[in-house]
């Protein structure tokens, strides 16, 4: 009897599992002989700062945003985001991001189409020393900014708007800076 009761549970948690991660589709991983060409880099060169940032696929099969932060001339951020491309993003959607980082605080970035302010919605993505973790990012915990000041009344993200995502770090502290990481996926929440 106990055999059974046991037996039963384990065949319930296994399936349970599976229904888990299940709901979890990738977005992004960095496999493909290709995988680059939907990446750029945009750093604060654009506003005449001189912080350097860049991107490689590791022979480990992930993406590796390196560089150095400099606050000179009004600079302080370096990125790397996918070009325009839609995600297929959902309401109650959650983004999911194995990632090995350095310590410090970066955030993960969606782009929408705007045309009056220009402006994205980000959510922190605090790392590990030298740790791999997963980070679990819903949409709804996402928010509006702009020149790195939230937009106020800008309201939540519309899943389907989303054209894009990236990383970046603004942290206000100089130095060099290293974030690995190895997918991104959605977790779609079960209807």
């Amino acid at each position: 009897m106990k055999l059974a009761y046991l037996s039963g549970c384990l065949a319930l948690l296994m399936v349970t599992t599976a229904m888990a991660e299940d709901t979890q589709q990738p977005l992004f991983d960095f496999t493909g002989a290709d995988s680059t060409k939907d990446w750029q880099t945009v750093n604060d060169g654009v506003m005449g700062g001189v912080s350097e940032g860049k991107f490689q696929i590791t022979d480990k099969k992930t993406m590796e945003f390196f560089g150095t932060l400099s606050l000179q001339n009004n600079g302080g951020f370096a990125s790397v985001r996918t070009k325009g491309k839609k995600l297929g993003l959902e309401k109650g959607d959650t983004l999911v991001a194995k990632v090995k980082g350095d310590g410090r605080e970066y955030h993960m970035n969606l782009s929408v189409p705007t045309f009056q302010i220009a402006y994205n919605y980000r959510a922190v993505l605090q790392t590990k020393k030298d740790e791999w973790i997963e980070v679990k990012l819903p949409l709804d915990k996402f928010e509006a900014t702009s020149f790195g000041q939230v937009v106020k009344n800008a309201g939540q993200v519309k899943p389907s708007s989303v054209n894009g995502l990236g990383f970046m770090l603004s942290d206000k502290k100089a130095g060099p800076f290293k974030l690995e990481i190895e997918s991104i996926k959605v977790e779609r929440a079960r209807k």
